[in-house]
């Protein structure tokens, strides 16, 4: 999985690095100032293939991780184990694993948003600067987010699929009965160029993920058969257990970051969301706004028209400028 090819055409080496409480399988390149590219689920530390070779040819190192629980890096049982405490601790344990003197900057999509931006929050003399694409920033509510989604979704009769990766076993029955097409799935129902109801938004809460979804075409021009061969890969090898337990931890992670009294993020930051990313619903005021609230410092956000819910993969370029030129205004 981890071959010389694919280490040759990204640019990577691969490294198994000791971050404290477990080892992780770490894509690492180039030389300079540390960059951590923490990547989403259903994804692994490829989803950042086409930002590494543009950072490390502007100075910078890159370390982008499979998280805990993907490919090759350590997979604990326990659903404990995937709470935001451990996570942060990770990227703090990889922060000072690759870069003991100096801060480093850490940049997330999707989970690895909430992931990035907490690091950034309850380690900040180990961040110098943090960047989310996708998930803003916001601190735990009134109302856990899960509960939330039950009473808007479930008891109304709807399906929602955070609630449905609840029940431990099910869905990672339906995932990895055949991973190729629950990515190829996943992946292109969520893209800025999927058909019209690739993502049902209807169906009853008692389907399972994958029922009423439309067969794409492939390849498309963000996400090639390689690329879908690739991501199959891992996930036949490392299951999806792991990666679902990051969304069975809503309630520890709130009582958690509660009970750290922190909210607002103090170093230079930017955000980053595409136009048809469904995670822009879920924020009724718009994912800006509550950026702006909760970002105080030296604050960036873009919203890239057309863009689906993959970010740095569906449009590469416009996400490196943004990035690189991002970077270049950071104090040194």
């Amino acid at each position: 999985m981890f071959d010389s090819n694919t280490a040759a055409q990204w640019g990577v080496e691969f490294k198994n690095i000791d971050v404290g409480a477990v080892n992780l399988q770490v894509a690492v390149a180039g030389t300079g100032p540390l960059i951590i590219l923490v990547h989403g689920f259903p994804e692994c530390w490829y989803s950042w293939r086409h930002q590494i070779r543009p950072l490390t040819e502007a100075g910078y190192q890159v370390a982008a991780p499979n998280v805990r629980g993907y490919g090759d890096s350590a997979k604990p049982q326990d659903i404990r184990a995937y709470d935001m405490q451990s996570l942060t601790a990770d990227m703090a344990g990889l922060r000072m694993a690759v870069s003991p003197e100096k801060p480093a900057i850490i940049i997330g999509h999707d989970w690895g948003a909430p992931i990035a931006w907490n690091s950034a929050l309850l380690y900040p003399q180990l961040f110098s600067a943090v960047a989310g694409l996708s998930v803003p920033h916001v601190p735990p509510g009134d109302t856990v987010a899960i509960d939330l989604f039950q009473r808007v979704f479930t008891d109304q009769g709807k399906f929602f699929y955070m609630v449905y990766f609840q029940n431990e076993g099910v869905a990672e029955a339906e995932l990895s009965a055949d991973p190729q097409r629950s990515i190829r799935l996943f992946f292109t129902a969520l893209g800025g160029d999927a058909a019209a109801g690739a993502w049902p938004v209807d169906k009853p809460y008692d389907r399972s993920l994958f029922d009423q979804m439309i067969e794409p075409l492939m390849p498309r021009k963000w996400f090639t058969h390689d690329d879908l061969t690739y991501y199959a890969g891992i996930f036949e090898k490392c299951g999806f257990r792991g990666p679902l337990n990051r969304y069975r931890n809503f309630h520890r992670d709130s009582d958690f970051l509660r009970k750290q009294g922190k909210k607002i993020i103090q170093q230079p930051s930017l955000y980053v969301i595409g136009e048809h990313d469904m995670v822009a619903q879920m924020y009724p005021a718009g994912p800006a706004v509550a950026m702006q609230k909760y970002a105080g410092n030296a604050h960036r956000d873009f919203t890239l028209p057309g863009c689906g819910h993959w970010t740095q993969q569906e449009r590469p370029q416009e996400v490196n400028k943004i990035l690189l030129d991002w970077l270049a205004s950071l104090p040194e």
